[in-house]
């Protein structure tokens, strides 16, 4: 089995525990299950679940205290992907090649779905203090690192700068802070919370923390690329988003071939760091080196 295969593979797993964790039984409120259903279940590469449980493994995790923290690590994705496309946000109709949540549902149940499933995630998390007794500690460390990624010291931060220097001109630097809380905060969450399940220290967890710093840089600046250089057939999004946003990226700032050479610099940075940990598996490296290359 090759590498896309064992991705394919793992991928299935994934979405198999996603659907296990989302909420039934619901009554009244029945149309947010729907909701959020749709939003969760509409495909994507599942990167941060899928780099949690690879980064799990690498450091001798075994047995499923890794699945409520990586579906709980979707949701939160998802939720800020659910509010990114409505109006008041980038107000994008389609993600993945389907009509976002939103469009299907309406502007109300779109922020709905997206609230409930920031809660939902949490909730799912602290499933764990019950099903893990003999792992409170992980449990709980896990679960606050999760939400300081999540919230105004990570993702939601980042997400703040961008809204408010729109349309705006802004350095590199500025545009760093975003990037590395907006995007790289929850692929920090993957890779710190992997080790800590999996019972690593404060420096291995610190050092995953590095590595997953710049493939989040990485992954944002290729996406840049692509938002120029891609169709909408290929992304299953609209392009030249950033443009009609008024947004500023590293292209703009630097141009597409700078772009294209601090991919590789940062992404081969990332991958010498994953190597000295002596711990990383083929598929591992295949998976990030996979990421920041992607055409889609």
């Amino acid at each position: 089995m090759n590498f896309e295969e064992q991705r394919a593979e793992k991928v299935k797993e994934i979405e198999a525990i996603l659907k296990e964790y989302l909420p039934s039984d619901l009554q009244n409120q029945n149309v947010i299950g729907e909701a959020m259903e749709y939003s969760l279940m509409a495909g994507g590469k599942r990167l941060r679940p899928m780099l949690m449980q690879e980064v799990y493994k690498m450091y001798g995790g075994e047995g499923p205290l890794v699945e409520p923290f990586m579906a709980a690590l979707e949701m939160i994705h998802t939720y800020s992907l659910v509010h990114d496309d409505l109006p008041a946000m980038d107000n994008d109709d389609y993600r993945r090649g389907k009509k976002t949540t939103h469009v299907v549902y309406g502007e109300d149940m779109g922020i709905l779905a997206g609230d409930a499933l920031l809660n939902y995630a949490f909730e799912t998390a602290a499933t764990a203090f019950d099903t893990y007794p003999d792992d409170l500690e992980k449990v709980g460390k896990a679960i606050a690192l999760l939400a300081k990624k999540a919230g105004v010291y990570g993702m939601i931060g980042g997400q703040v700068v961008d809204v408010k220097e729109t349309g705006k001109e802004i350095d590199e630097d500025t545009l760093t802070f975003i990037y590395r809380l907006k995007t790289g905060a929850l692929i920090e969450a993957a890779m710190m919370v992997g080790a800590v399940l999996a019972g690593e220290d404060d420096d291995e967890v610190l050092r995953m923390k590095d590595i997953a710093s710049d493939i989040g840089m990485a992954f944002q600046i290729r996406d840049d690329i692509l938002d120029v250089t891609s169709t909408r057939e290929t992304l299953g999004k609209p392009i030249l988003s950033d443009e009609k946003n008024q947004k500023m990226t590293y292209v703009t700032i630097h141009g597409l071939e700078r772009a294209k050479e601090d991919v590789k610099v940062i992404s081969d940075r990332a991958m010498e760091k994953l190597k000295e940990t002596g711990k990383a598996n083929e598929f591992l490296c295949w998976l990030v080196e996979s990421l920041v290359y992607r055409e889609s």
